[in-house]
């Protein structure tokens, strides 16, 4: 999917654990029209320019990834909080611009 000048950008800047945990998880991204490659690229340095739909694709992929006990057998691990810090994150910025479309 294109960007028109229309479309929200949300400028947001993932580091440490957060990002970590996030490229865990680009496997699960493929149908997702290169934001697989655009995260497993992205550094952390800078903010990472993210549209409505990468959001709606990031928060399946936590969600499904956090549900997971394969993935995360021990909810209090660090690696899973970190990566549920993100979602909560992530799902505010959304809320905060969508509110609950």
């Amino acid at each position: 999917m294109k960007p028109t000048k229309y479309d929200h950008r949300h400028k947001l800047r993932i580091t440490g654990d957060e990002l970590r945990e996030l490229k865990r998880h680009t496997y699960a991204m493929v149908e997702a029209f290169g934001l697989d490659r655009k995260i497993e690229a992205y550094a952390g340095v800078r903010p990472i320019t993210l549209y409505r739909w990468d959001l709606e694709c990031l928060d399946a992929v936590m969600e499904s990834a956090l549900d997971d006990p394969g993935e995360y057998p021990d909810q209090s691990s660090p690696q899973y909080r970190a990566l549920s810090r993100l979602l909560d994150r992530l799902r505010r910025e959304y809320k905060s611009v969508y509110g609950d479309e």
